[in-house]
């Protein structure tokens, strides 16, 4: 399953709402580390298929959610699981830094 997008408007029903843990990027198209991490996001967004929902919102966007959830840089991965966020990384470090991050939801 590809990636999806969220904004402020669908917010809580596809992250706070949903039934599986969402990790999601917050990234603005202008943000080099943003585009380095966009395909090891698509490549985890297929290997955890119905296990994590990776999701994307773009902060330029979507103030509102990145004002709530204090994102001061990009990127930022914020992990939610039961509508509570339960871990964050900033910056990109690779595949791993992110894969150990999800697999604290599972």
């Amino acid at each position: 399953m590809a990636t999806i997008n969220v904004t402020d408007a669908d917010f809580e029903e596809k992250i706070l709402k949903s039934n599986t843990p969402v990790f999601v990027d917050f990234w603005a198209p202008w943000c080099g580390p943003c585009k380095m991490a966009e395909p090891v996001l698509e490549e985890l967004s297929e290997e955890y298929n119905g296990k994590v929902q990776i999701a994307k919102l773009n902060v330029d966007e979507n103030q509102e959610s990145t004002q709530k959830y204090g994102v001061m840089s990009i990127p930022t991965t914020v992990l939610f699981k039961e509508g509570k966020e339960i871990d964050r990384q900033t910056g990109f470090s690779g595949k791993k830094t992110f894969e150990d991050l999800i697999k604290k939801a599972l």
